[in-house]
Formats: C-alpha cells, sequence, structure tokens
C-alpha cells in the first residue's frame, strides 16, 4: 500500500530543518528542507532549489527528487548540491534525537530543527 508520508516516531513533518554544516566560502546559504504535512519537501540548497517527497515508516525512510531548478553557480557549490540530493536519496533509515534529525544511509546527514 502507497500513499502519502507517514510517521510513527515523531517524524518531522511541517517542519523546516537546516542542514548542519559550514557556509561554504563565498555564500551565505546553508541548505535547508522544508517538510510538508504529508512528506513533500522544498529544498534550497547551495546553489539549485526544488522540490522532493519523503515516505517514511518507522524509521525507515525514501527521499525521491523532483523537479530542481538550476541557478548560477561556482562548479564546487553545484557538486555540493549533487552529492548532498545523492546522500539524502541514499539515505535507508533516520532518527531523530531532541531538534537533530538525521537521515543514514553511506552518509549521515545531520540537520537541526529551525524551532525559532
Amino acid at each position: 500500500m502507497s500513499g502519502p508520508a507517514h510517521a510513527d516516531d515523531g517524524f518531522p513533518f511541517g517542519m523546516e530543518m537546516t542542514l548542519e554544516a559550514a557556509r561554504m566560502p563565498g555564500s551565505k546559504r546553508v541548505p535547508d528542507l522544508d517538510i510538508g504535512d504529508s512528506g513533500e519537501v522544498i529544498l534550497e540548497l547551495w546553489c539549485k532549489g526544488g522540490k522532493g517527497q519523503f515516505s517514511v515508516a518507522g524509521n525507515t525512510v525514501i527521499f525521491v527528487i523532483g523537479e530542481m531548478e538550476s541557478r548560477p553557480c561556482p562548479p564546487e557549490r553545484a557538486q555540493a548540491d549533487d552529492d548532498l540530493i545523492a546522500a539524502l536519496s541514499d539515505a535507508a533509515t533516520w532518527k531523530r534525537q531532541g531538534d537533530v534529525v538525521s537521515f543514514v544511509g553511506a552518509t549521515t546527514l545531520r540537520f537541526r530543527l529551525n524551532t525559532n
């Protein structure tokens, strides 16, 4: 049975989160995800922006990238965006510890919930 995303253990639907990463030289941006109530995602990365979808069951997560908008930027930032999208797509599980949400695959990505 397939449908909208569902969570059993406090997946942060309806919240925005920011990647725990340093700003890149020459940029004020740090990637963030705005997750809707049904798992739809608006991504704002170092350069690119777009949409995706999370599906969640227990601690299992599937991320599917949607349409992305390429914006002019240095090659290293564009590559960092591609690497981040690949790591999100590779994540198989997630966990939440307080305001930190981790997506775990070959790489672990840590995001901090924007609670302000």
